[in-house]
């Protein structure tokens, strides 16, 4: 899997257009005039929804409310929490080692987990599939990208880690975590604005229907795919005005 590889998939069939209309909601949002004098504080707010549905798409929900009351004491939570608040520090050495730091983001996640004892944290799964493909995939991040839109890279970063989970507990915290990772450090969400978590949780079925036809490798599966990242990276753009214009 190189940069160049990923080229082709900007030719199927509705993909260009859905991740264009997701860049121009992103844009947009950015710019919101509101982000000037509180981009900190919708900073940790979005930080908070990124962590609450990626728990929640991991089948660990609670309330939003309860979340931010402090209640809630399920590891899921918290991992994914810790995850979101650690992304920023993160993010400058993503495209330079990203092995080490899927193994942060594990330990961050699964530390406390049901079924992940001490010596798993940061280690993938021994399996020689796991292996070689989760080193293609250090190899796309690493490798400049070549025009290649940081959405679409994003996308193949989380459908690539769902597909192999190669993390033993919540793996899929570490999937999401590494797409919006990689739309901070490619400069499409430089300030961490964007949760596209609360766009995959809106469309749940969606998610994990998509995700699944993503795994076969088929043309029509990574579409729909690619389709589903950037209908839930616009709508995460939409909550970010939205929070916004609430103040």
């Amino acid at each position: 899997m190189t940069s160049s590889a990923l080229g082709p998939l900007l030719d199927l069939p509705d993909v260009m257009p859905a991740l264009t209309a997701a860049r121009k909601a992103v844009d947009a949002a950015l710019s919101h005039r509101a982000l000037r004098r509180s981009g900190g504080p919708l900073a940790g707010e979005v930080g908070l929804r990124s962590a609450v549905a990626s728990a929640e798409l991991e089948g660990h929900g609670y309330g939003l409310e309860d979340v931010r009351a402090g209640t809630i004491t399920d590891p899921v939570v918290q991992g994914a929490l810790r995850v979101s608040a650690a992304l920023d520090g993160l993010a400058v050495r993503w495209l330079a080692t990203p092995r080490q730091v899927l193994a942060r983001l594990h330990v961050l996640a699964a530390r406390g987990c049901a079924g992940v004892d001490e010596q798993s944290l940061g280690r993938p799964v021994a399996s020689p599939e796991v292996a070689a493909r989760l080193d293609a995939l250090c190899e796309l991040l690493v490798t400049p990208g070549g025009g290649v839109p940081a959405l679409l890279r994003a996308a193949v970063v989380h459908g690539e880690l769902l597909a192999l989970r190669p993390f033993a507990g919540p793996s899929g915290v570490v999937a999401r975590a590494a797409a919006r990772l990689t739309l901070i450090a490619e400069g499409l969400d430089p300030r961490g604005l964007i949760a596209p978590e609360v766009g995959h949780i809106a469309r749940e079925p969606e998610y994990v229907g998509s995700a699944n036809a993503y795994s076969t490798g088929t043309p029509d599966g990574v579409r729909s795919w690619l389709k589903h990242c950037a209908a839930a990276t616009e709508a995460a753009a939409a909550t970010l005005v939205a929070l916004a214009d609430a103040g």
